[in-house]
């Protein structure tokens, strides 16, 4: 078991190079399984997320080659199976993309109920009514396992009742062999999914409008094995942002896209923060107060529910009351907690939390309660008085690449240690 400890206090000064999307490639791993040769995918981010999809895909039967630690090739002709195994899909909400993919490939899927962070009822009902409405049998759940079966799936206009990713990416992956056209209305538009049509059609798939809220798949008989390479990672790029607005930095972040970034520069700069973009680079810095401000989460383009924890931290040390409504999951509001332990005055109702800005945060034992709660916990801790000890954060390696080096390039005094295990602690 490890943590962090940090030692807040120290400015964010320099370069930082962005990896690639978390949420991109666990989703575009798994859609390798559709092709009929070997597909090299460049740039994923070398996190715990990604290496548990591969673990996955092996397990299916799919022969993975680490090229380095950001390129892999993956060739699926040696898939035999459709079950993907409990112990490996209970360590990531992504685990249910393989439900989409087996379906396409072998018109079956056997999968456990995902894990991942728990921030709220993320119900897979959009899914399951998108695979019924391409001719697959969803049978009960049972013993924690997802079944689904399709013997020959068929193109269909399929309406989501709320803007979710998942359901998108899983539709699409199923679709892209279905016969006929499918059309999913009220899509996702995030970057990640238009990334992941990208890659389907540089296999061959027919997929158009990704980006918009009608996207339209013609089904193929084959796909082919391709070279791609992943877009940057917005949260990773939007934490780096908030770390160096709340520092009073100056951070060039490398490897972005700035279009992406663009409902986050607007409420960092509206609290203060100055942003300048460059081609593929932004640069954050601050050299005034702090301001307040209100904050209400919104699927793409709208501010991300996975940037609401690290713009609090910010709103925590502003001036004045700001308001954050989070209109996405319920329960991302548990790191408030952890956060007036280092005397943070919020009070939640509901989705709504409530922030009066204090003049200083300081140093308290924490814990990540999820990925991105444990992202603003060490941004917490970056301005904080004193040295601040973060536990669980397995949390954060599961989608922040290199997360203490990087901090520690930018001037951070971060390091991690490991701790015995609670069975360990008692035998000592």
């Amino acid at each position: 078991m490890e943590k962090y400890i940090i030692t807040g206090g120290n400015r964010l000064v320099g370069k930082v190079d962005i990896s690639g999307a978390k949420n991109a490639a666990v989703a575009i791993l798994p859609a390798a399984i559709l092709a009929d040769g070997v597909c090299r995918i460049e740039n994923i981010p070398n996190i715990a997320d990604v290496s548990t999809t591969l673990e996955i895909l092996s397990s299916l039967g799919a022969e993975v080659r680490r090229i380095n630690k950001n390129a892999v090739d993956i060739d699926p002709r040696g898939i035999r199976t459709h079950v993907v195994p409990h112990d490996l899909a209970r360590h990531m909400r992504a685990s249910y993309y393989f439900i989409g993919a087996l379906l396409g490939r072998c018109g079956k899927a056997r999968v456990s109920m995902p894990g991942g962070c728990q921030i709220g009822l993320r119900p897979i009902d959009q899914h399951l009514k998108g695979f019924t409405a391409l001719g697959a049998d969803v049978a009960p759940v049972e013993h924690g396992m997802i079944e689904v079966n399709a013997p020959r799936l068929i193109g269909n206009s399929i309406y989501l009742d709320m803007v979710t990713v998942g359901s998108t990416v899983n539709i699409m992956l199923a679709a892209v062999k279905a016969r006929g056209t499918t059309i999913i209305e009220n899509a996702a538009k995030e970057p990640h999914v238009v990334d992941l049509a990208n890659f389907l059609n540089s296999m061959g798939a027919d997929v158009r409008g990704a980006g918009t809220d009608v996207i339209k798949v013609r089904g193929v008989e084959h796909l082919y094995g391709t070279s791609y390479s992943i877009i940057p990672d917005q949260i990773e790029a939007g934490t780096y942002m908030a770390a160096a607005v709340a520092t009073a930095g100056d951070v060039l972040l490398q490897g972005v896209i700035p279009k992406h970034l663009e409902s986050i520069t607007a409420k960092l700069e509206e609290m203060g923060g100055e942003i300048e973009e460059f081609d593929d680079s932004i640069r954050v810095r601050r050299t005034g107060p702090l301001r307040h401000c209100n904050v209400k989460t919104m699927p793409h383009p709208g501010f991300p529910t996975d940037m609401q924890s690290q713009a609090a931290v910010l709103l925590s040390i502003a001036e004045g009351t700001s308001i954050i409504t989070e209109s996405i999951f319920e329960n991302r509001f548990r790191y408030i907690d952890e956060l007036r332990r280092m005397g943070a005055q919020a009070q939640v109702d509901g989705k709504v939390a409530v922030i009066q800005g204090v003049d200083q945060l300081t140093a308290a034992p924490v814990k990540a309660v999820d990925l991105r709660a444990g992202a603003a916990l060490v941004i917490a801790a970056l301005v904080a008085k004193g040295t601040t000890e973060i536990e669980e954060i397995h949390h954060i390696e599961r989608g922040y690449e290199n997360l203490e080096e990087k901090l520690t390039a930018l001037g951070a005094n971060i390091r991690m240690v490991s701790i015995p295990d609670a069975a360990l602690r008692q035998a000592l």
